[in-house]
């Protein structure tokens, strides 16, 4: 596989759902099926985002780097970045936020899914964090009806839990036998190669973590 596919700089290969959304073909119909399923079972399961470009990745990172966007722990507690570092600030966003070149919506395998009829009745703000998807939150129903069903269209939770790495995400699905080639080729040296040309803040910071970075999120081992 070209690194360009999984960094997030070719999409040659990806077809398009509607307007806003790309899929791998063999993701896009097992999309459509799981959300069928959903739909006759009273679950409106719809995209938040699927396909995310390099570039893309980029401008989300830009901005919570400075400061535009609210940081988050991974408690979902919102974080004071005036009073931390940059290696704090680094790992704060790598809690929910792939670093540019090293996520996995860049391969048109993974989405991230919501129950939108849920969200509209519901009184709350949506800001696609973890509380939304337990017992209290619009997304519930949804969280249970994947749990029960997303396997018997190949799709698994890769962020189910957190172990130090990327929280925990409950919207967050992977369609595991397309997905797998992707998590194959992926590799250190041609992330940090696109990391050093890419127009990204904090770049020395990540440079000098680039491998913490990768074993601990990308590859989301966690802390060891």
């Amino acid at each position: 596989m070209k690194p360009e596919k999984w960094l997030g700089q070719d999409d040659s290969e990806l077809v398009s759902l509607d307007d806003k959304h790309k899929l791998h073909p063999s993701v896009l119909e097992a999309f459509s099926a799981m959300q069928h399923a959903a739909i006759c079972d009273g679950i409106d399961l719809q995209l938040v985002s699927s396909y995310r470009t390099f570039d893309r990745q980029c401008a989300i990172w830009n901005s919570k780097w400075l400061g535009k966007t609210e940081l988050r722990d991974a408690n979902s507690a919102v974080i004071d970045t005036s009073i931390i570092s940059d290696i704090d600030k680094l790992h704060a966003i790598l809690t929910w936020s792939a670093l540019p070149g090293g996520s996995r919506h860049h391969w048109g395998t993974d989405i991230d899914v919501y129950d939108r009829n849920a969200v509209k009745r519901w009184s709350g703000t949506f800001s696609l964090i973890e509380e939304e998807y337990e017992s209290q939150g619009p997304c519930h129903e949804l969280a249970l009806w994947l749990q029960s069903h997303m396997q018997r269209f190949g799709f698994f939770m890769p962020f189910e839990k957190h172990n130090g790495g990327v929280a925990r995400e409950p919207w967050h699905l992977s369609h595991r036998a397309t997905s797998q080639a992707f998590e194959h080729d992926r590799n250190l040296t041609h992330l940090t190669n696109a990391i050093r040309t890419a127009n990204i803040e904090g770049k020395a910071v990540i440079i000098d973590n680039i491998e913490m970075i990768y074993h601990r999120y990308v590859l989301n081992n966690g802390e060891t």
